[in-house]
């Protein structure tokens, strides 16, 4: 575990910009001791990499907390789109670095100007924003969360996380067994409740989530034991299997 200036030594990351994310849900800390000292783990350091990768596609930070956790979301996708944002960046400041080059050697004797063209980076940039915030679970999310102060959404995550909890207690049965099948229904309904309306689709999406590894599943597993993410996640399957 990491202390806040530990985390902002290793990342850049201002301590105030931490306790900023944490104020809005962004980025909350994996502990916070009794003395008050927010603690982070190696799975909050992977989504603050995220978080600054959305941060140069120019999400506003409001929007970013909704994307990490939107059923759509796809880590490698994520990833692609900033290398390749990035290869268009660099392939701009090598234009520009041949500009400037050439004005030393030669002088101001070409007026050129396509160097200082970002056409193409804005345009990739819009592309990809446009790819994940402009999704109807999303935006539904998104309005609900608007409605809600910082301890009804803590309260909100808690009891997802006490739901997904809850398949410890069946993971050495099968994961068609009549009490898992409830228990993933019950999860849908809370899903569709309080955060956005989780079709079939969207839940097998998620059950891919919870037992892909990452942060999800390590954070499941730390509520329920070692397994319950797997388990949800075939329970999940086993539950929209039989209702395709």
């Amino acid at each position: 575990m990491m202390t806040v200036h530990e985390v902002s030594e290793k990342t850049g990351v201002s301590v105030r910009a931490l306790h900023h994310y944490d104020q809005i849900g962004l980025l909350r800390p994996a502990a916070v001791t009794e003395a008050g000292y927010r603690l982070y783990d190696l799975a909050s350091l992977e989504r603050l990499q995220l978080i600054l990768l959305f941060r140069e596609l120019q999400f506003p930070l409001k929007d970013i907390a909704g994307i990490l956790e939107s059923p759509n979301f796809d880590r490698n996708r994520a990833l692609e789109q900033q290398i390749e944002l990035l290869k268009l960046r660099r392939e701009h400041l090598d234009n520009l670095i041949l500009l400037a080059q050439g004005i030393l050697l030669r002088g101001v004797n070409n007026m050129n100007f396509e160097p200082f063209d970002t056409t193409k980076i804005d345009e990739y940039a819009a592309e990809a924003k446009a790819s994940w915030g402009d999704t109807a679970a999303y935006r539904e999310y998104e309005k609900k969360r608007d409605g809600r102060g910082r301890d009804e959404e803590t309260a909100l995550g808690e009891g997802l996380m006490d739901l997904l909890a809850g398949f410890a207690a069946l993971k050495d049965g099968p994961a068609d067994a009549p009490q898992a099948r409830a228990l993933v229904e019950q999860l849908q309904g809370y899903i569709t409740e309080h955060f956005y309306t989780c079709t079939p689709e969207i839940l097998r999406s998620l059950g891919s989530l919870y037992g892909g590894g990452g942060r999800f599943t390590e954070n499941i597993d730390r509520r329920g034991g070692e397994g319950t993410a797997a388990f949800a996640a075939k329970a999940i399957e086993a539950y929209t299997g039989n209702r395709e």
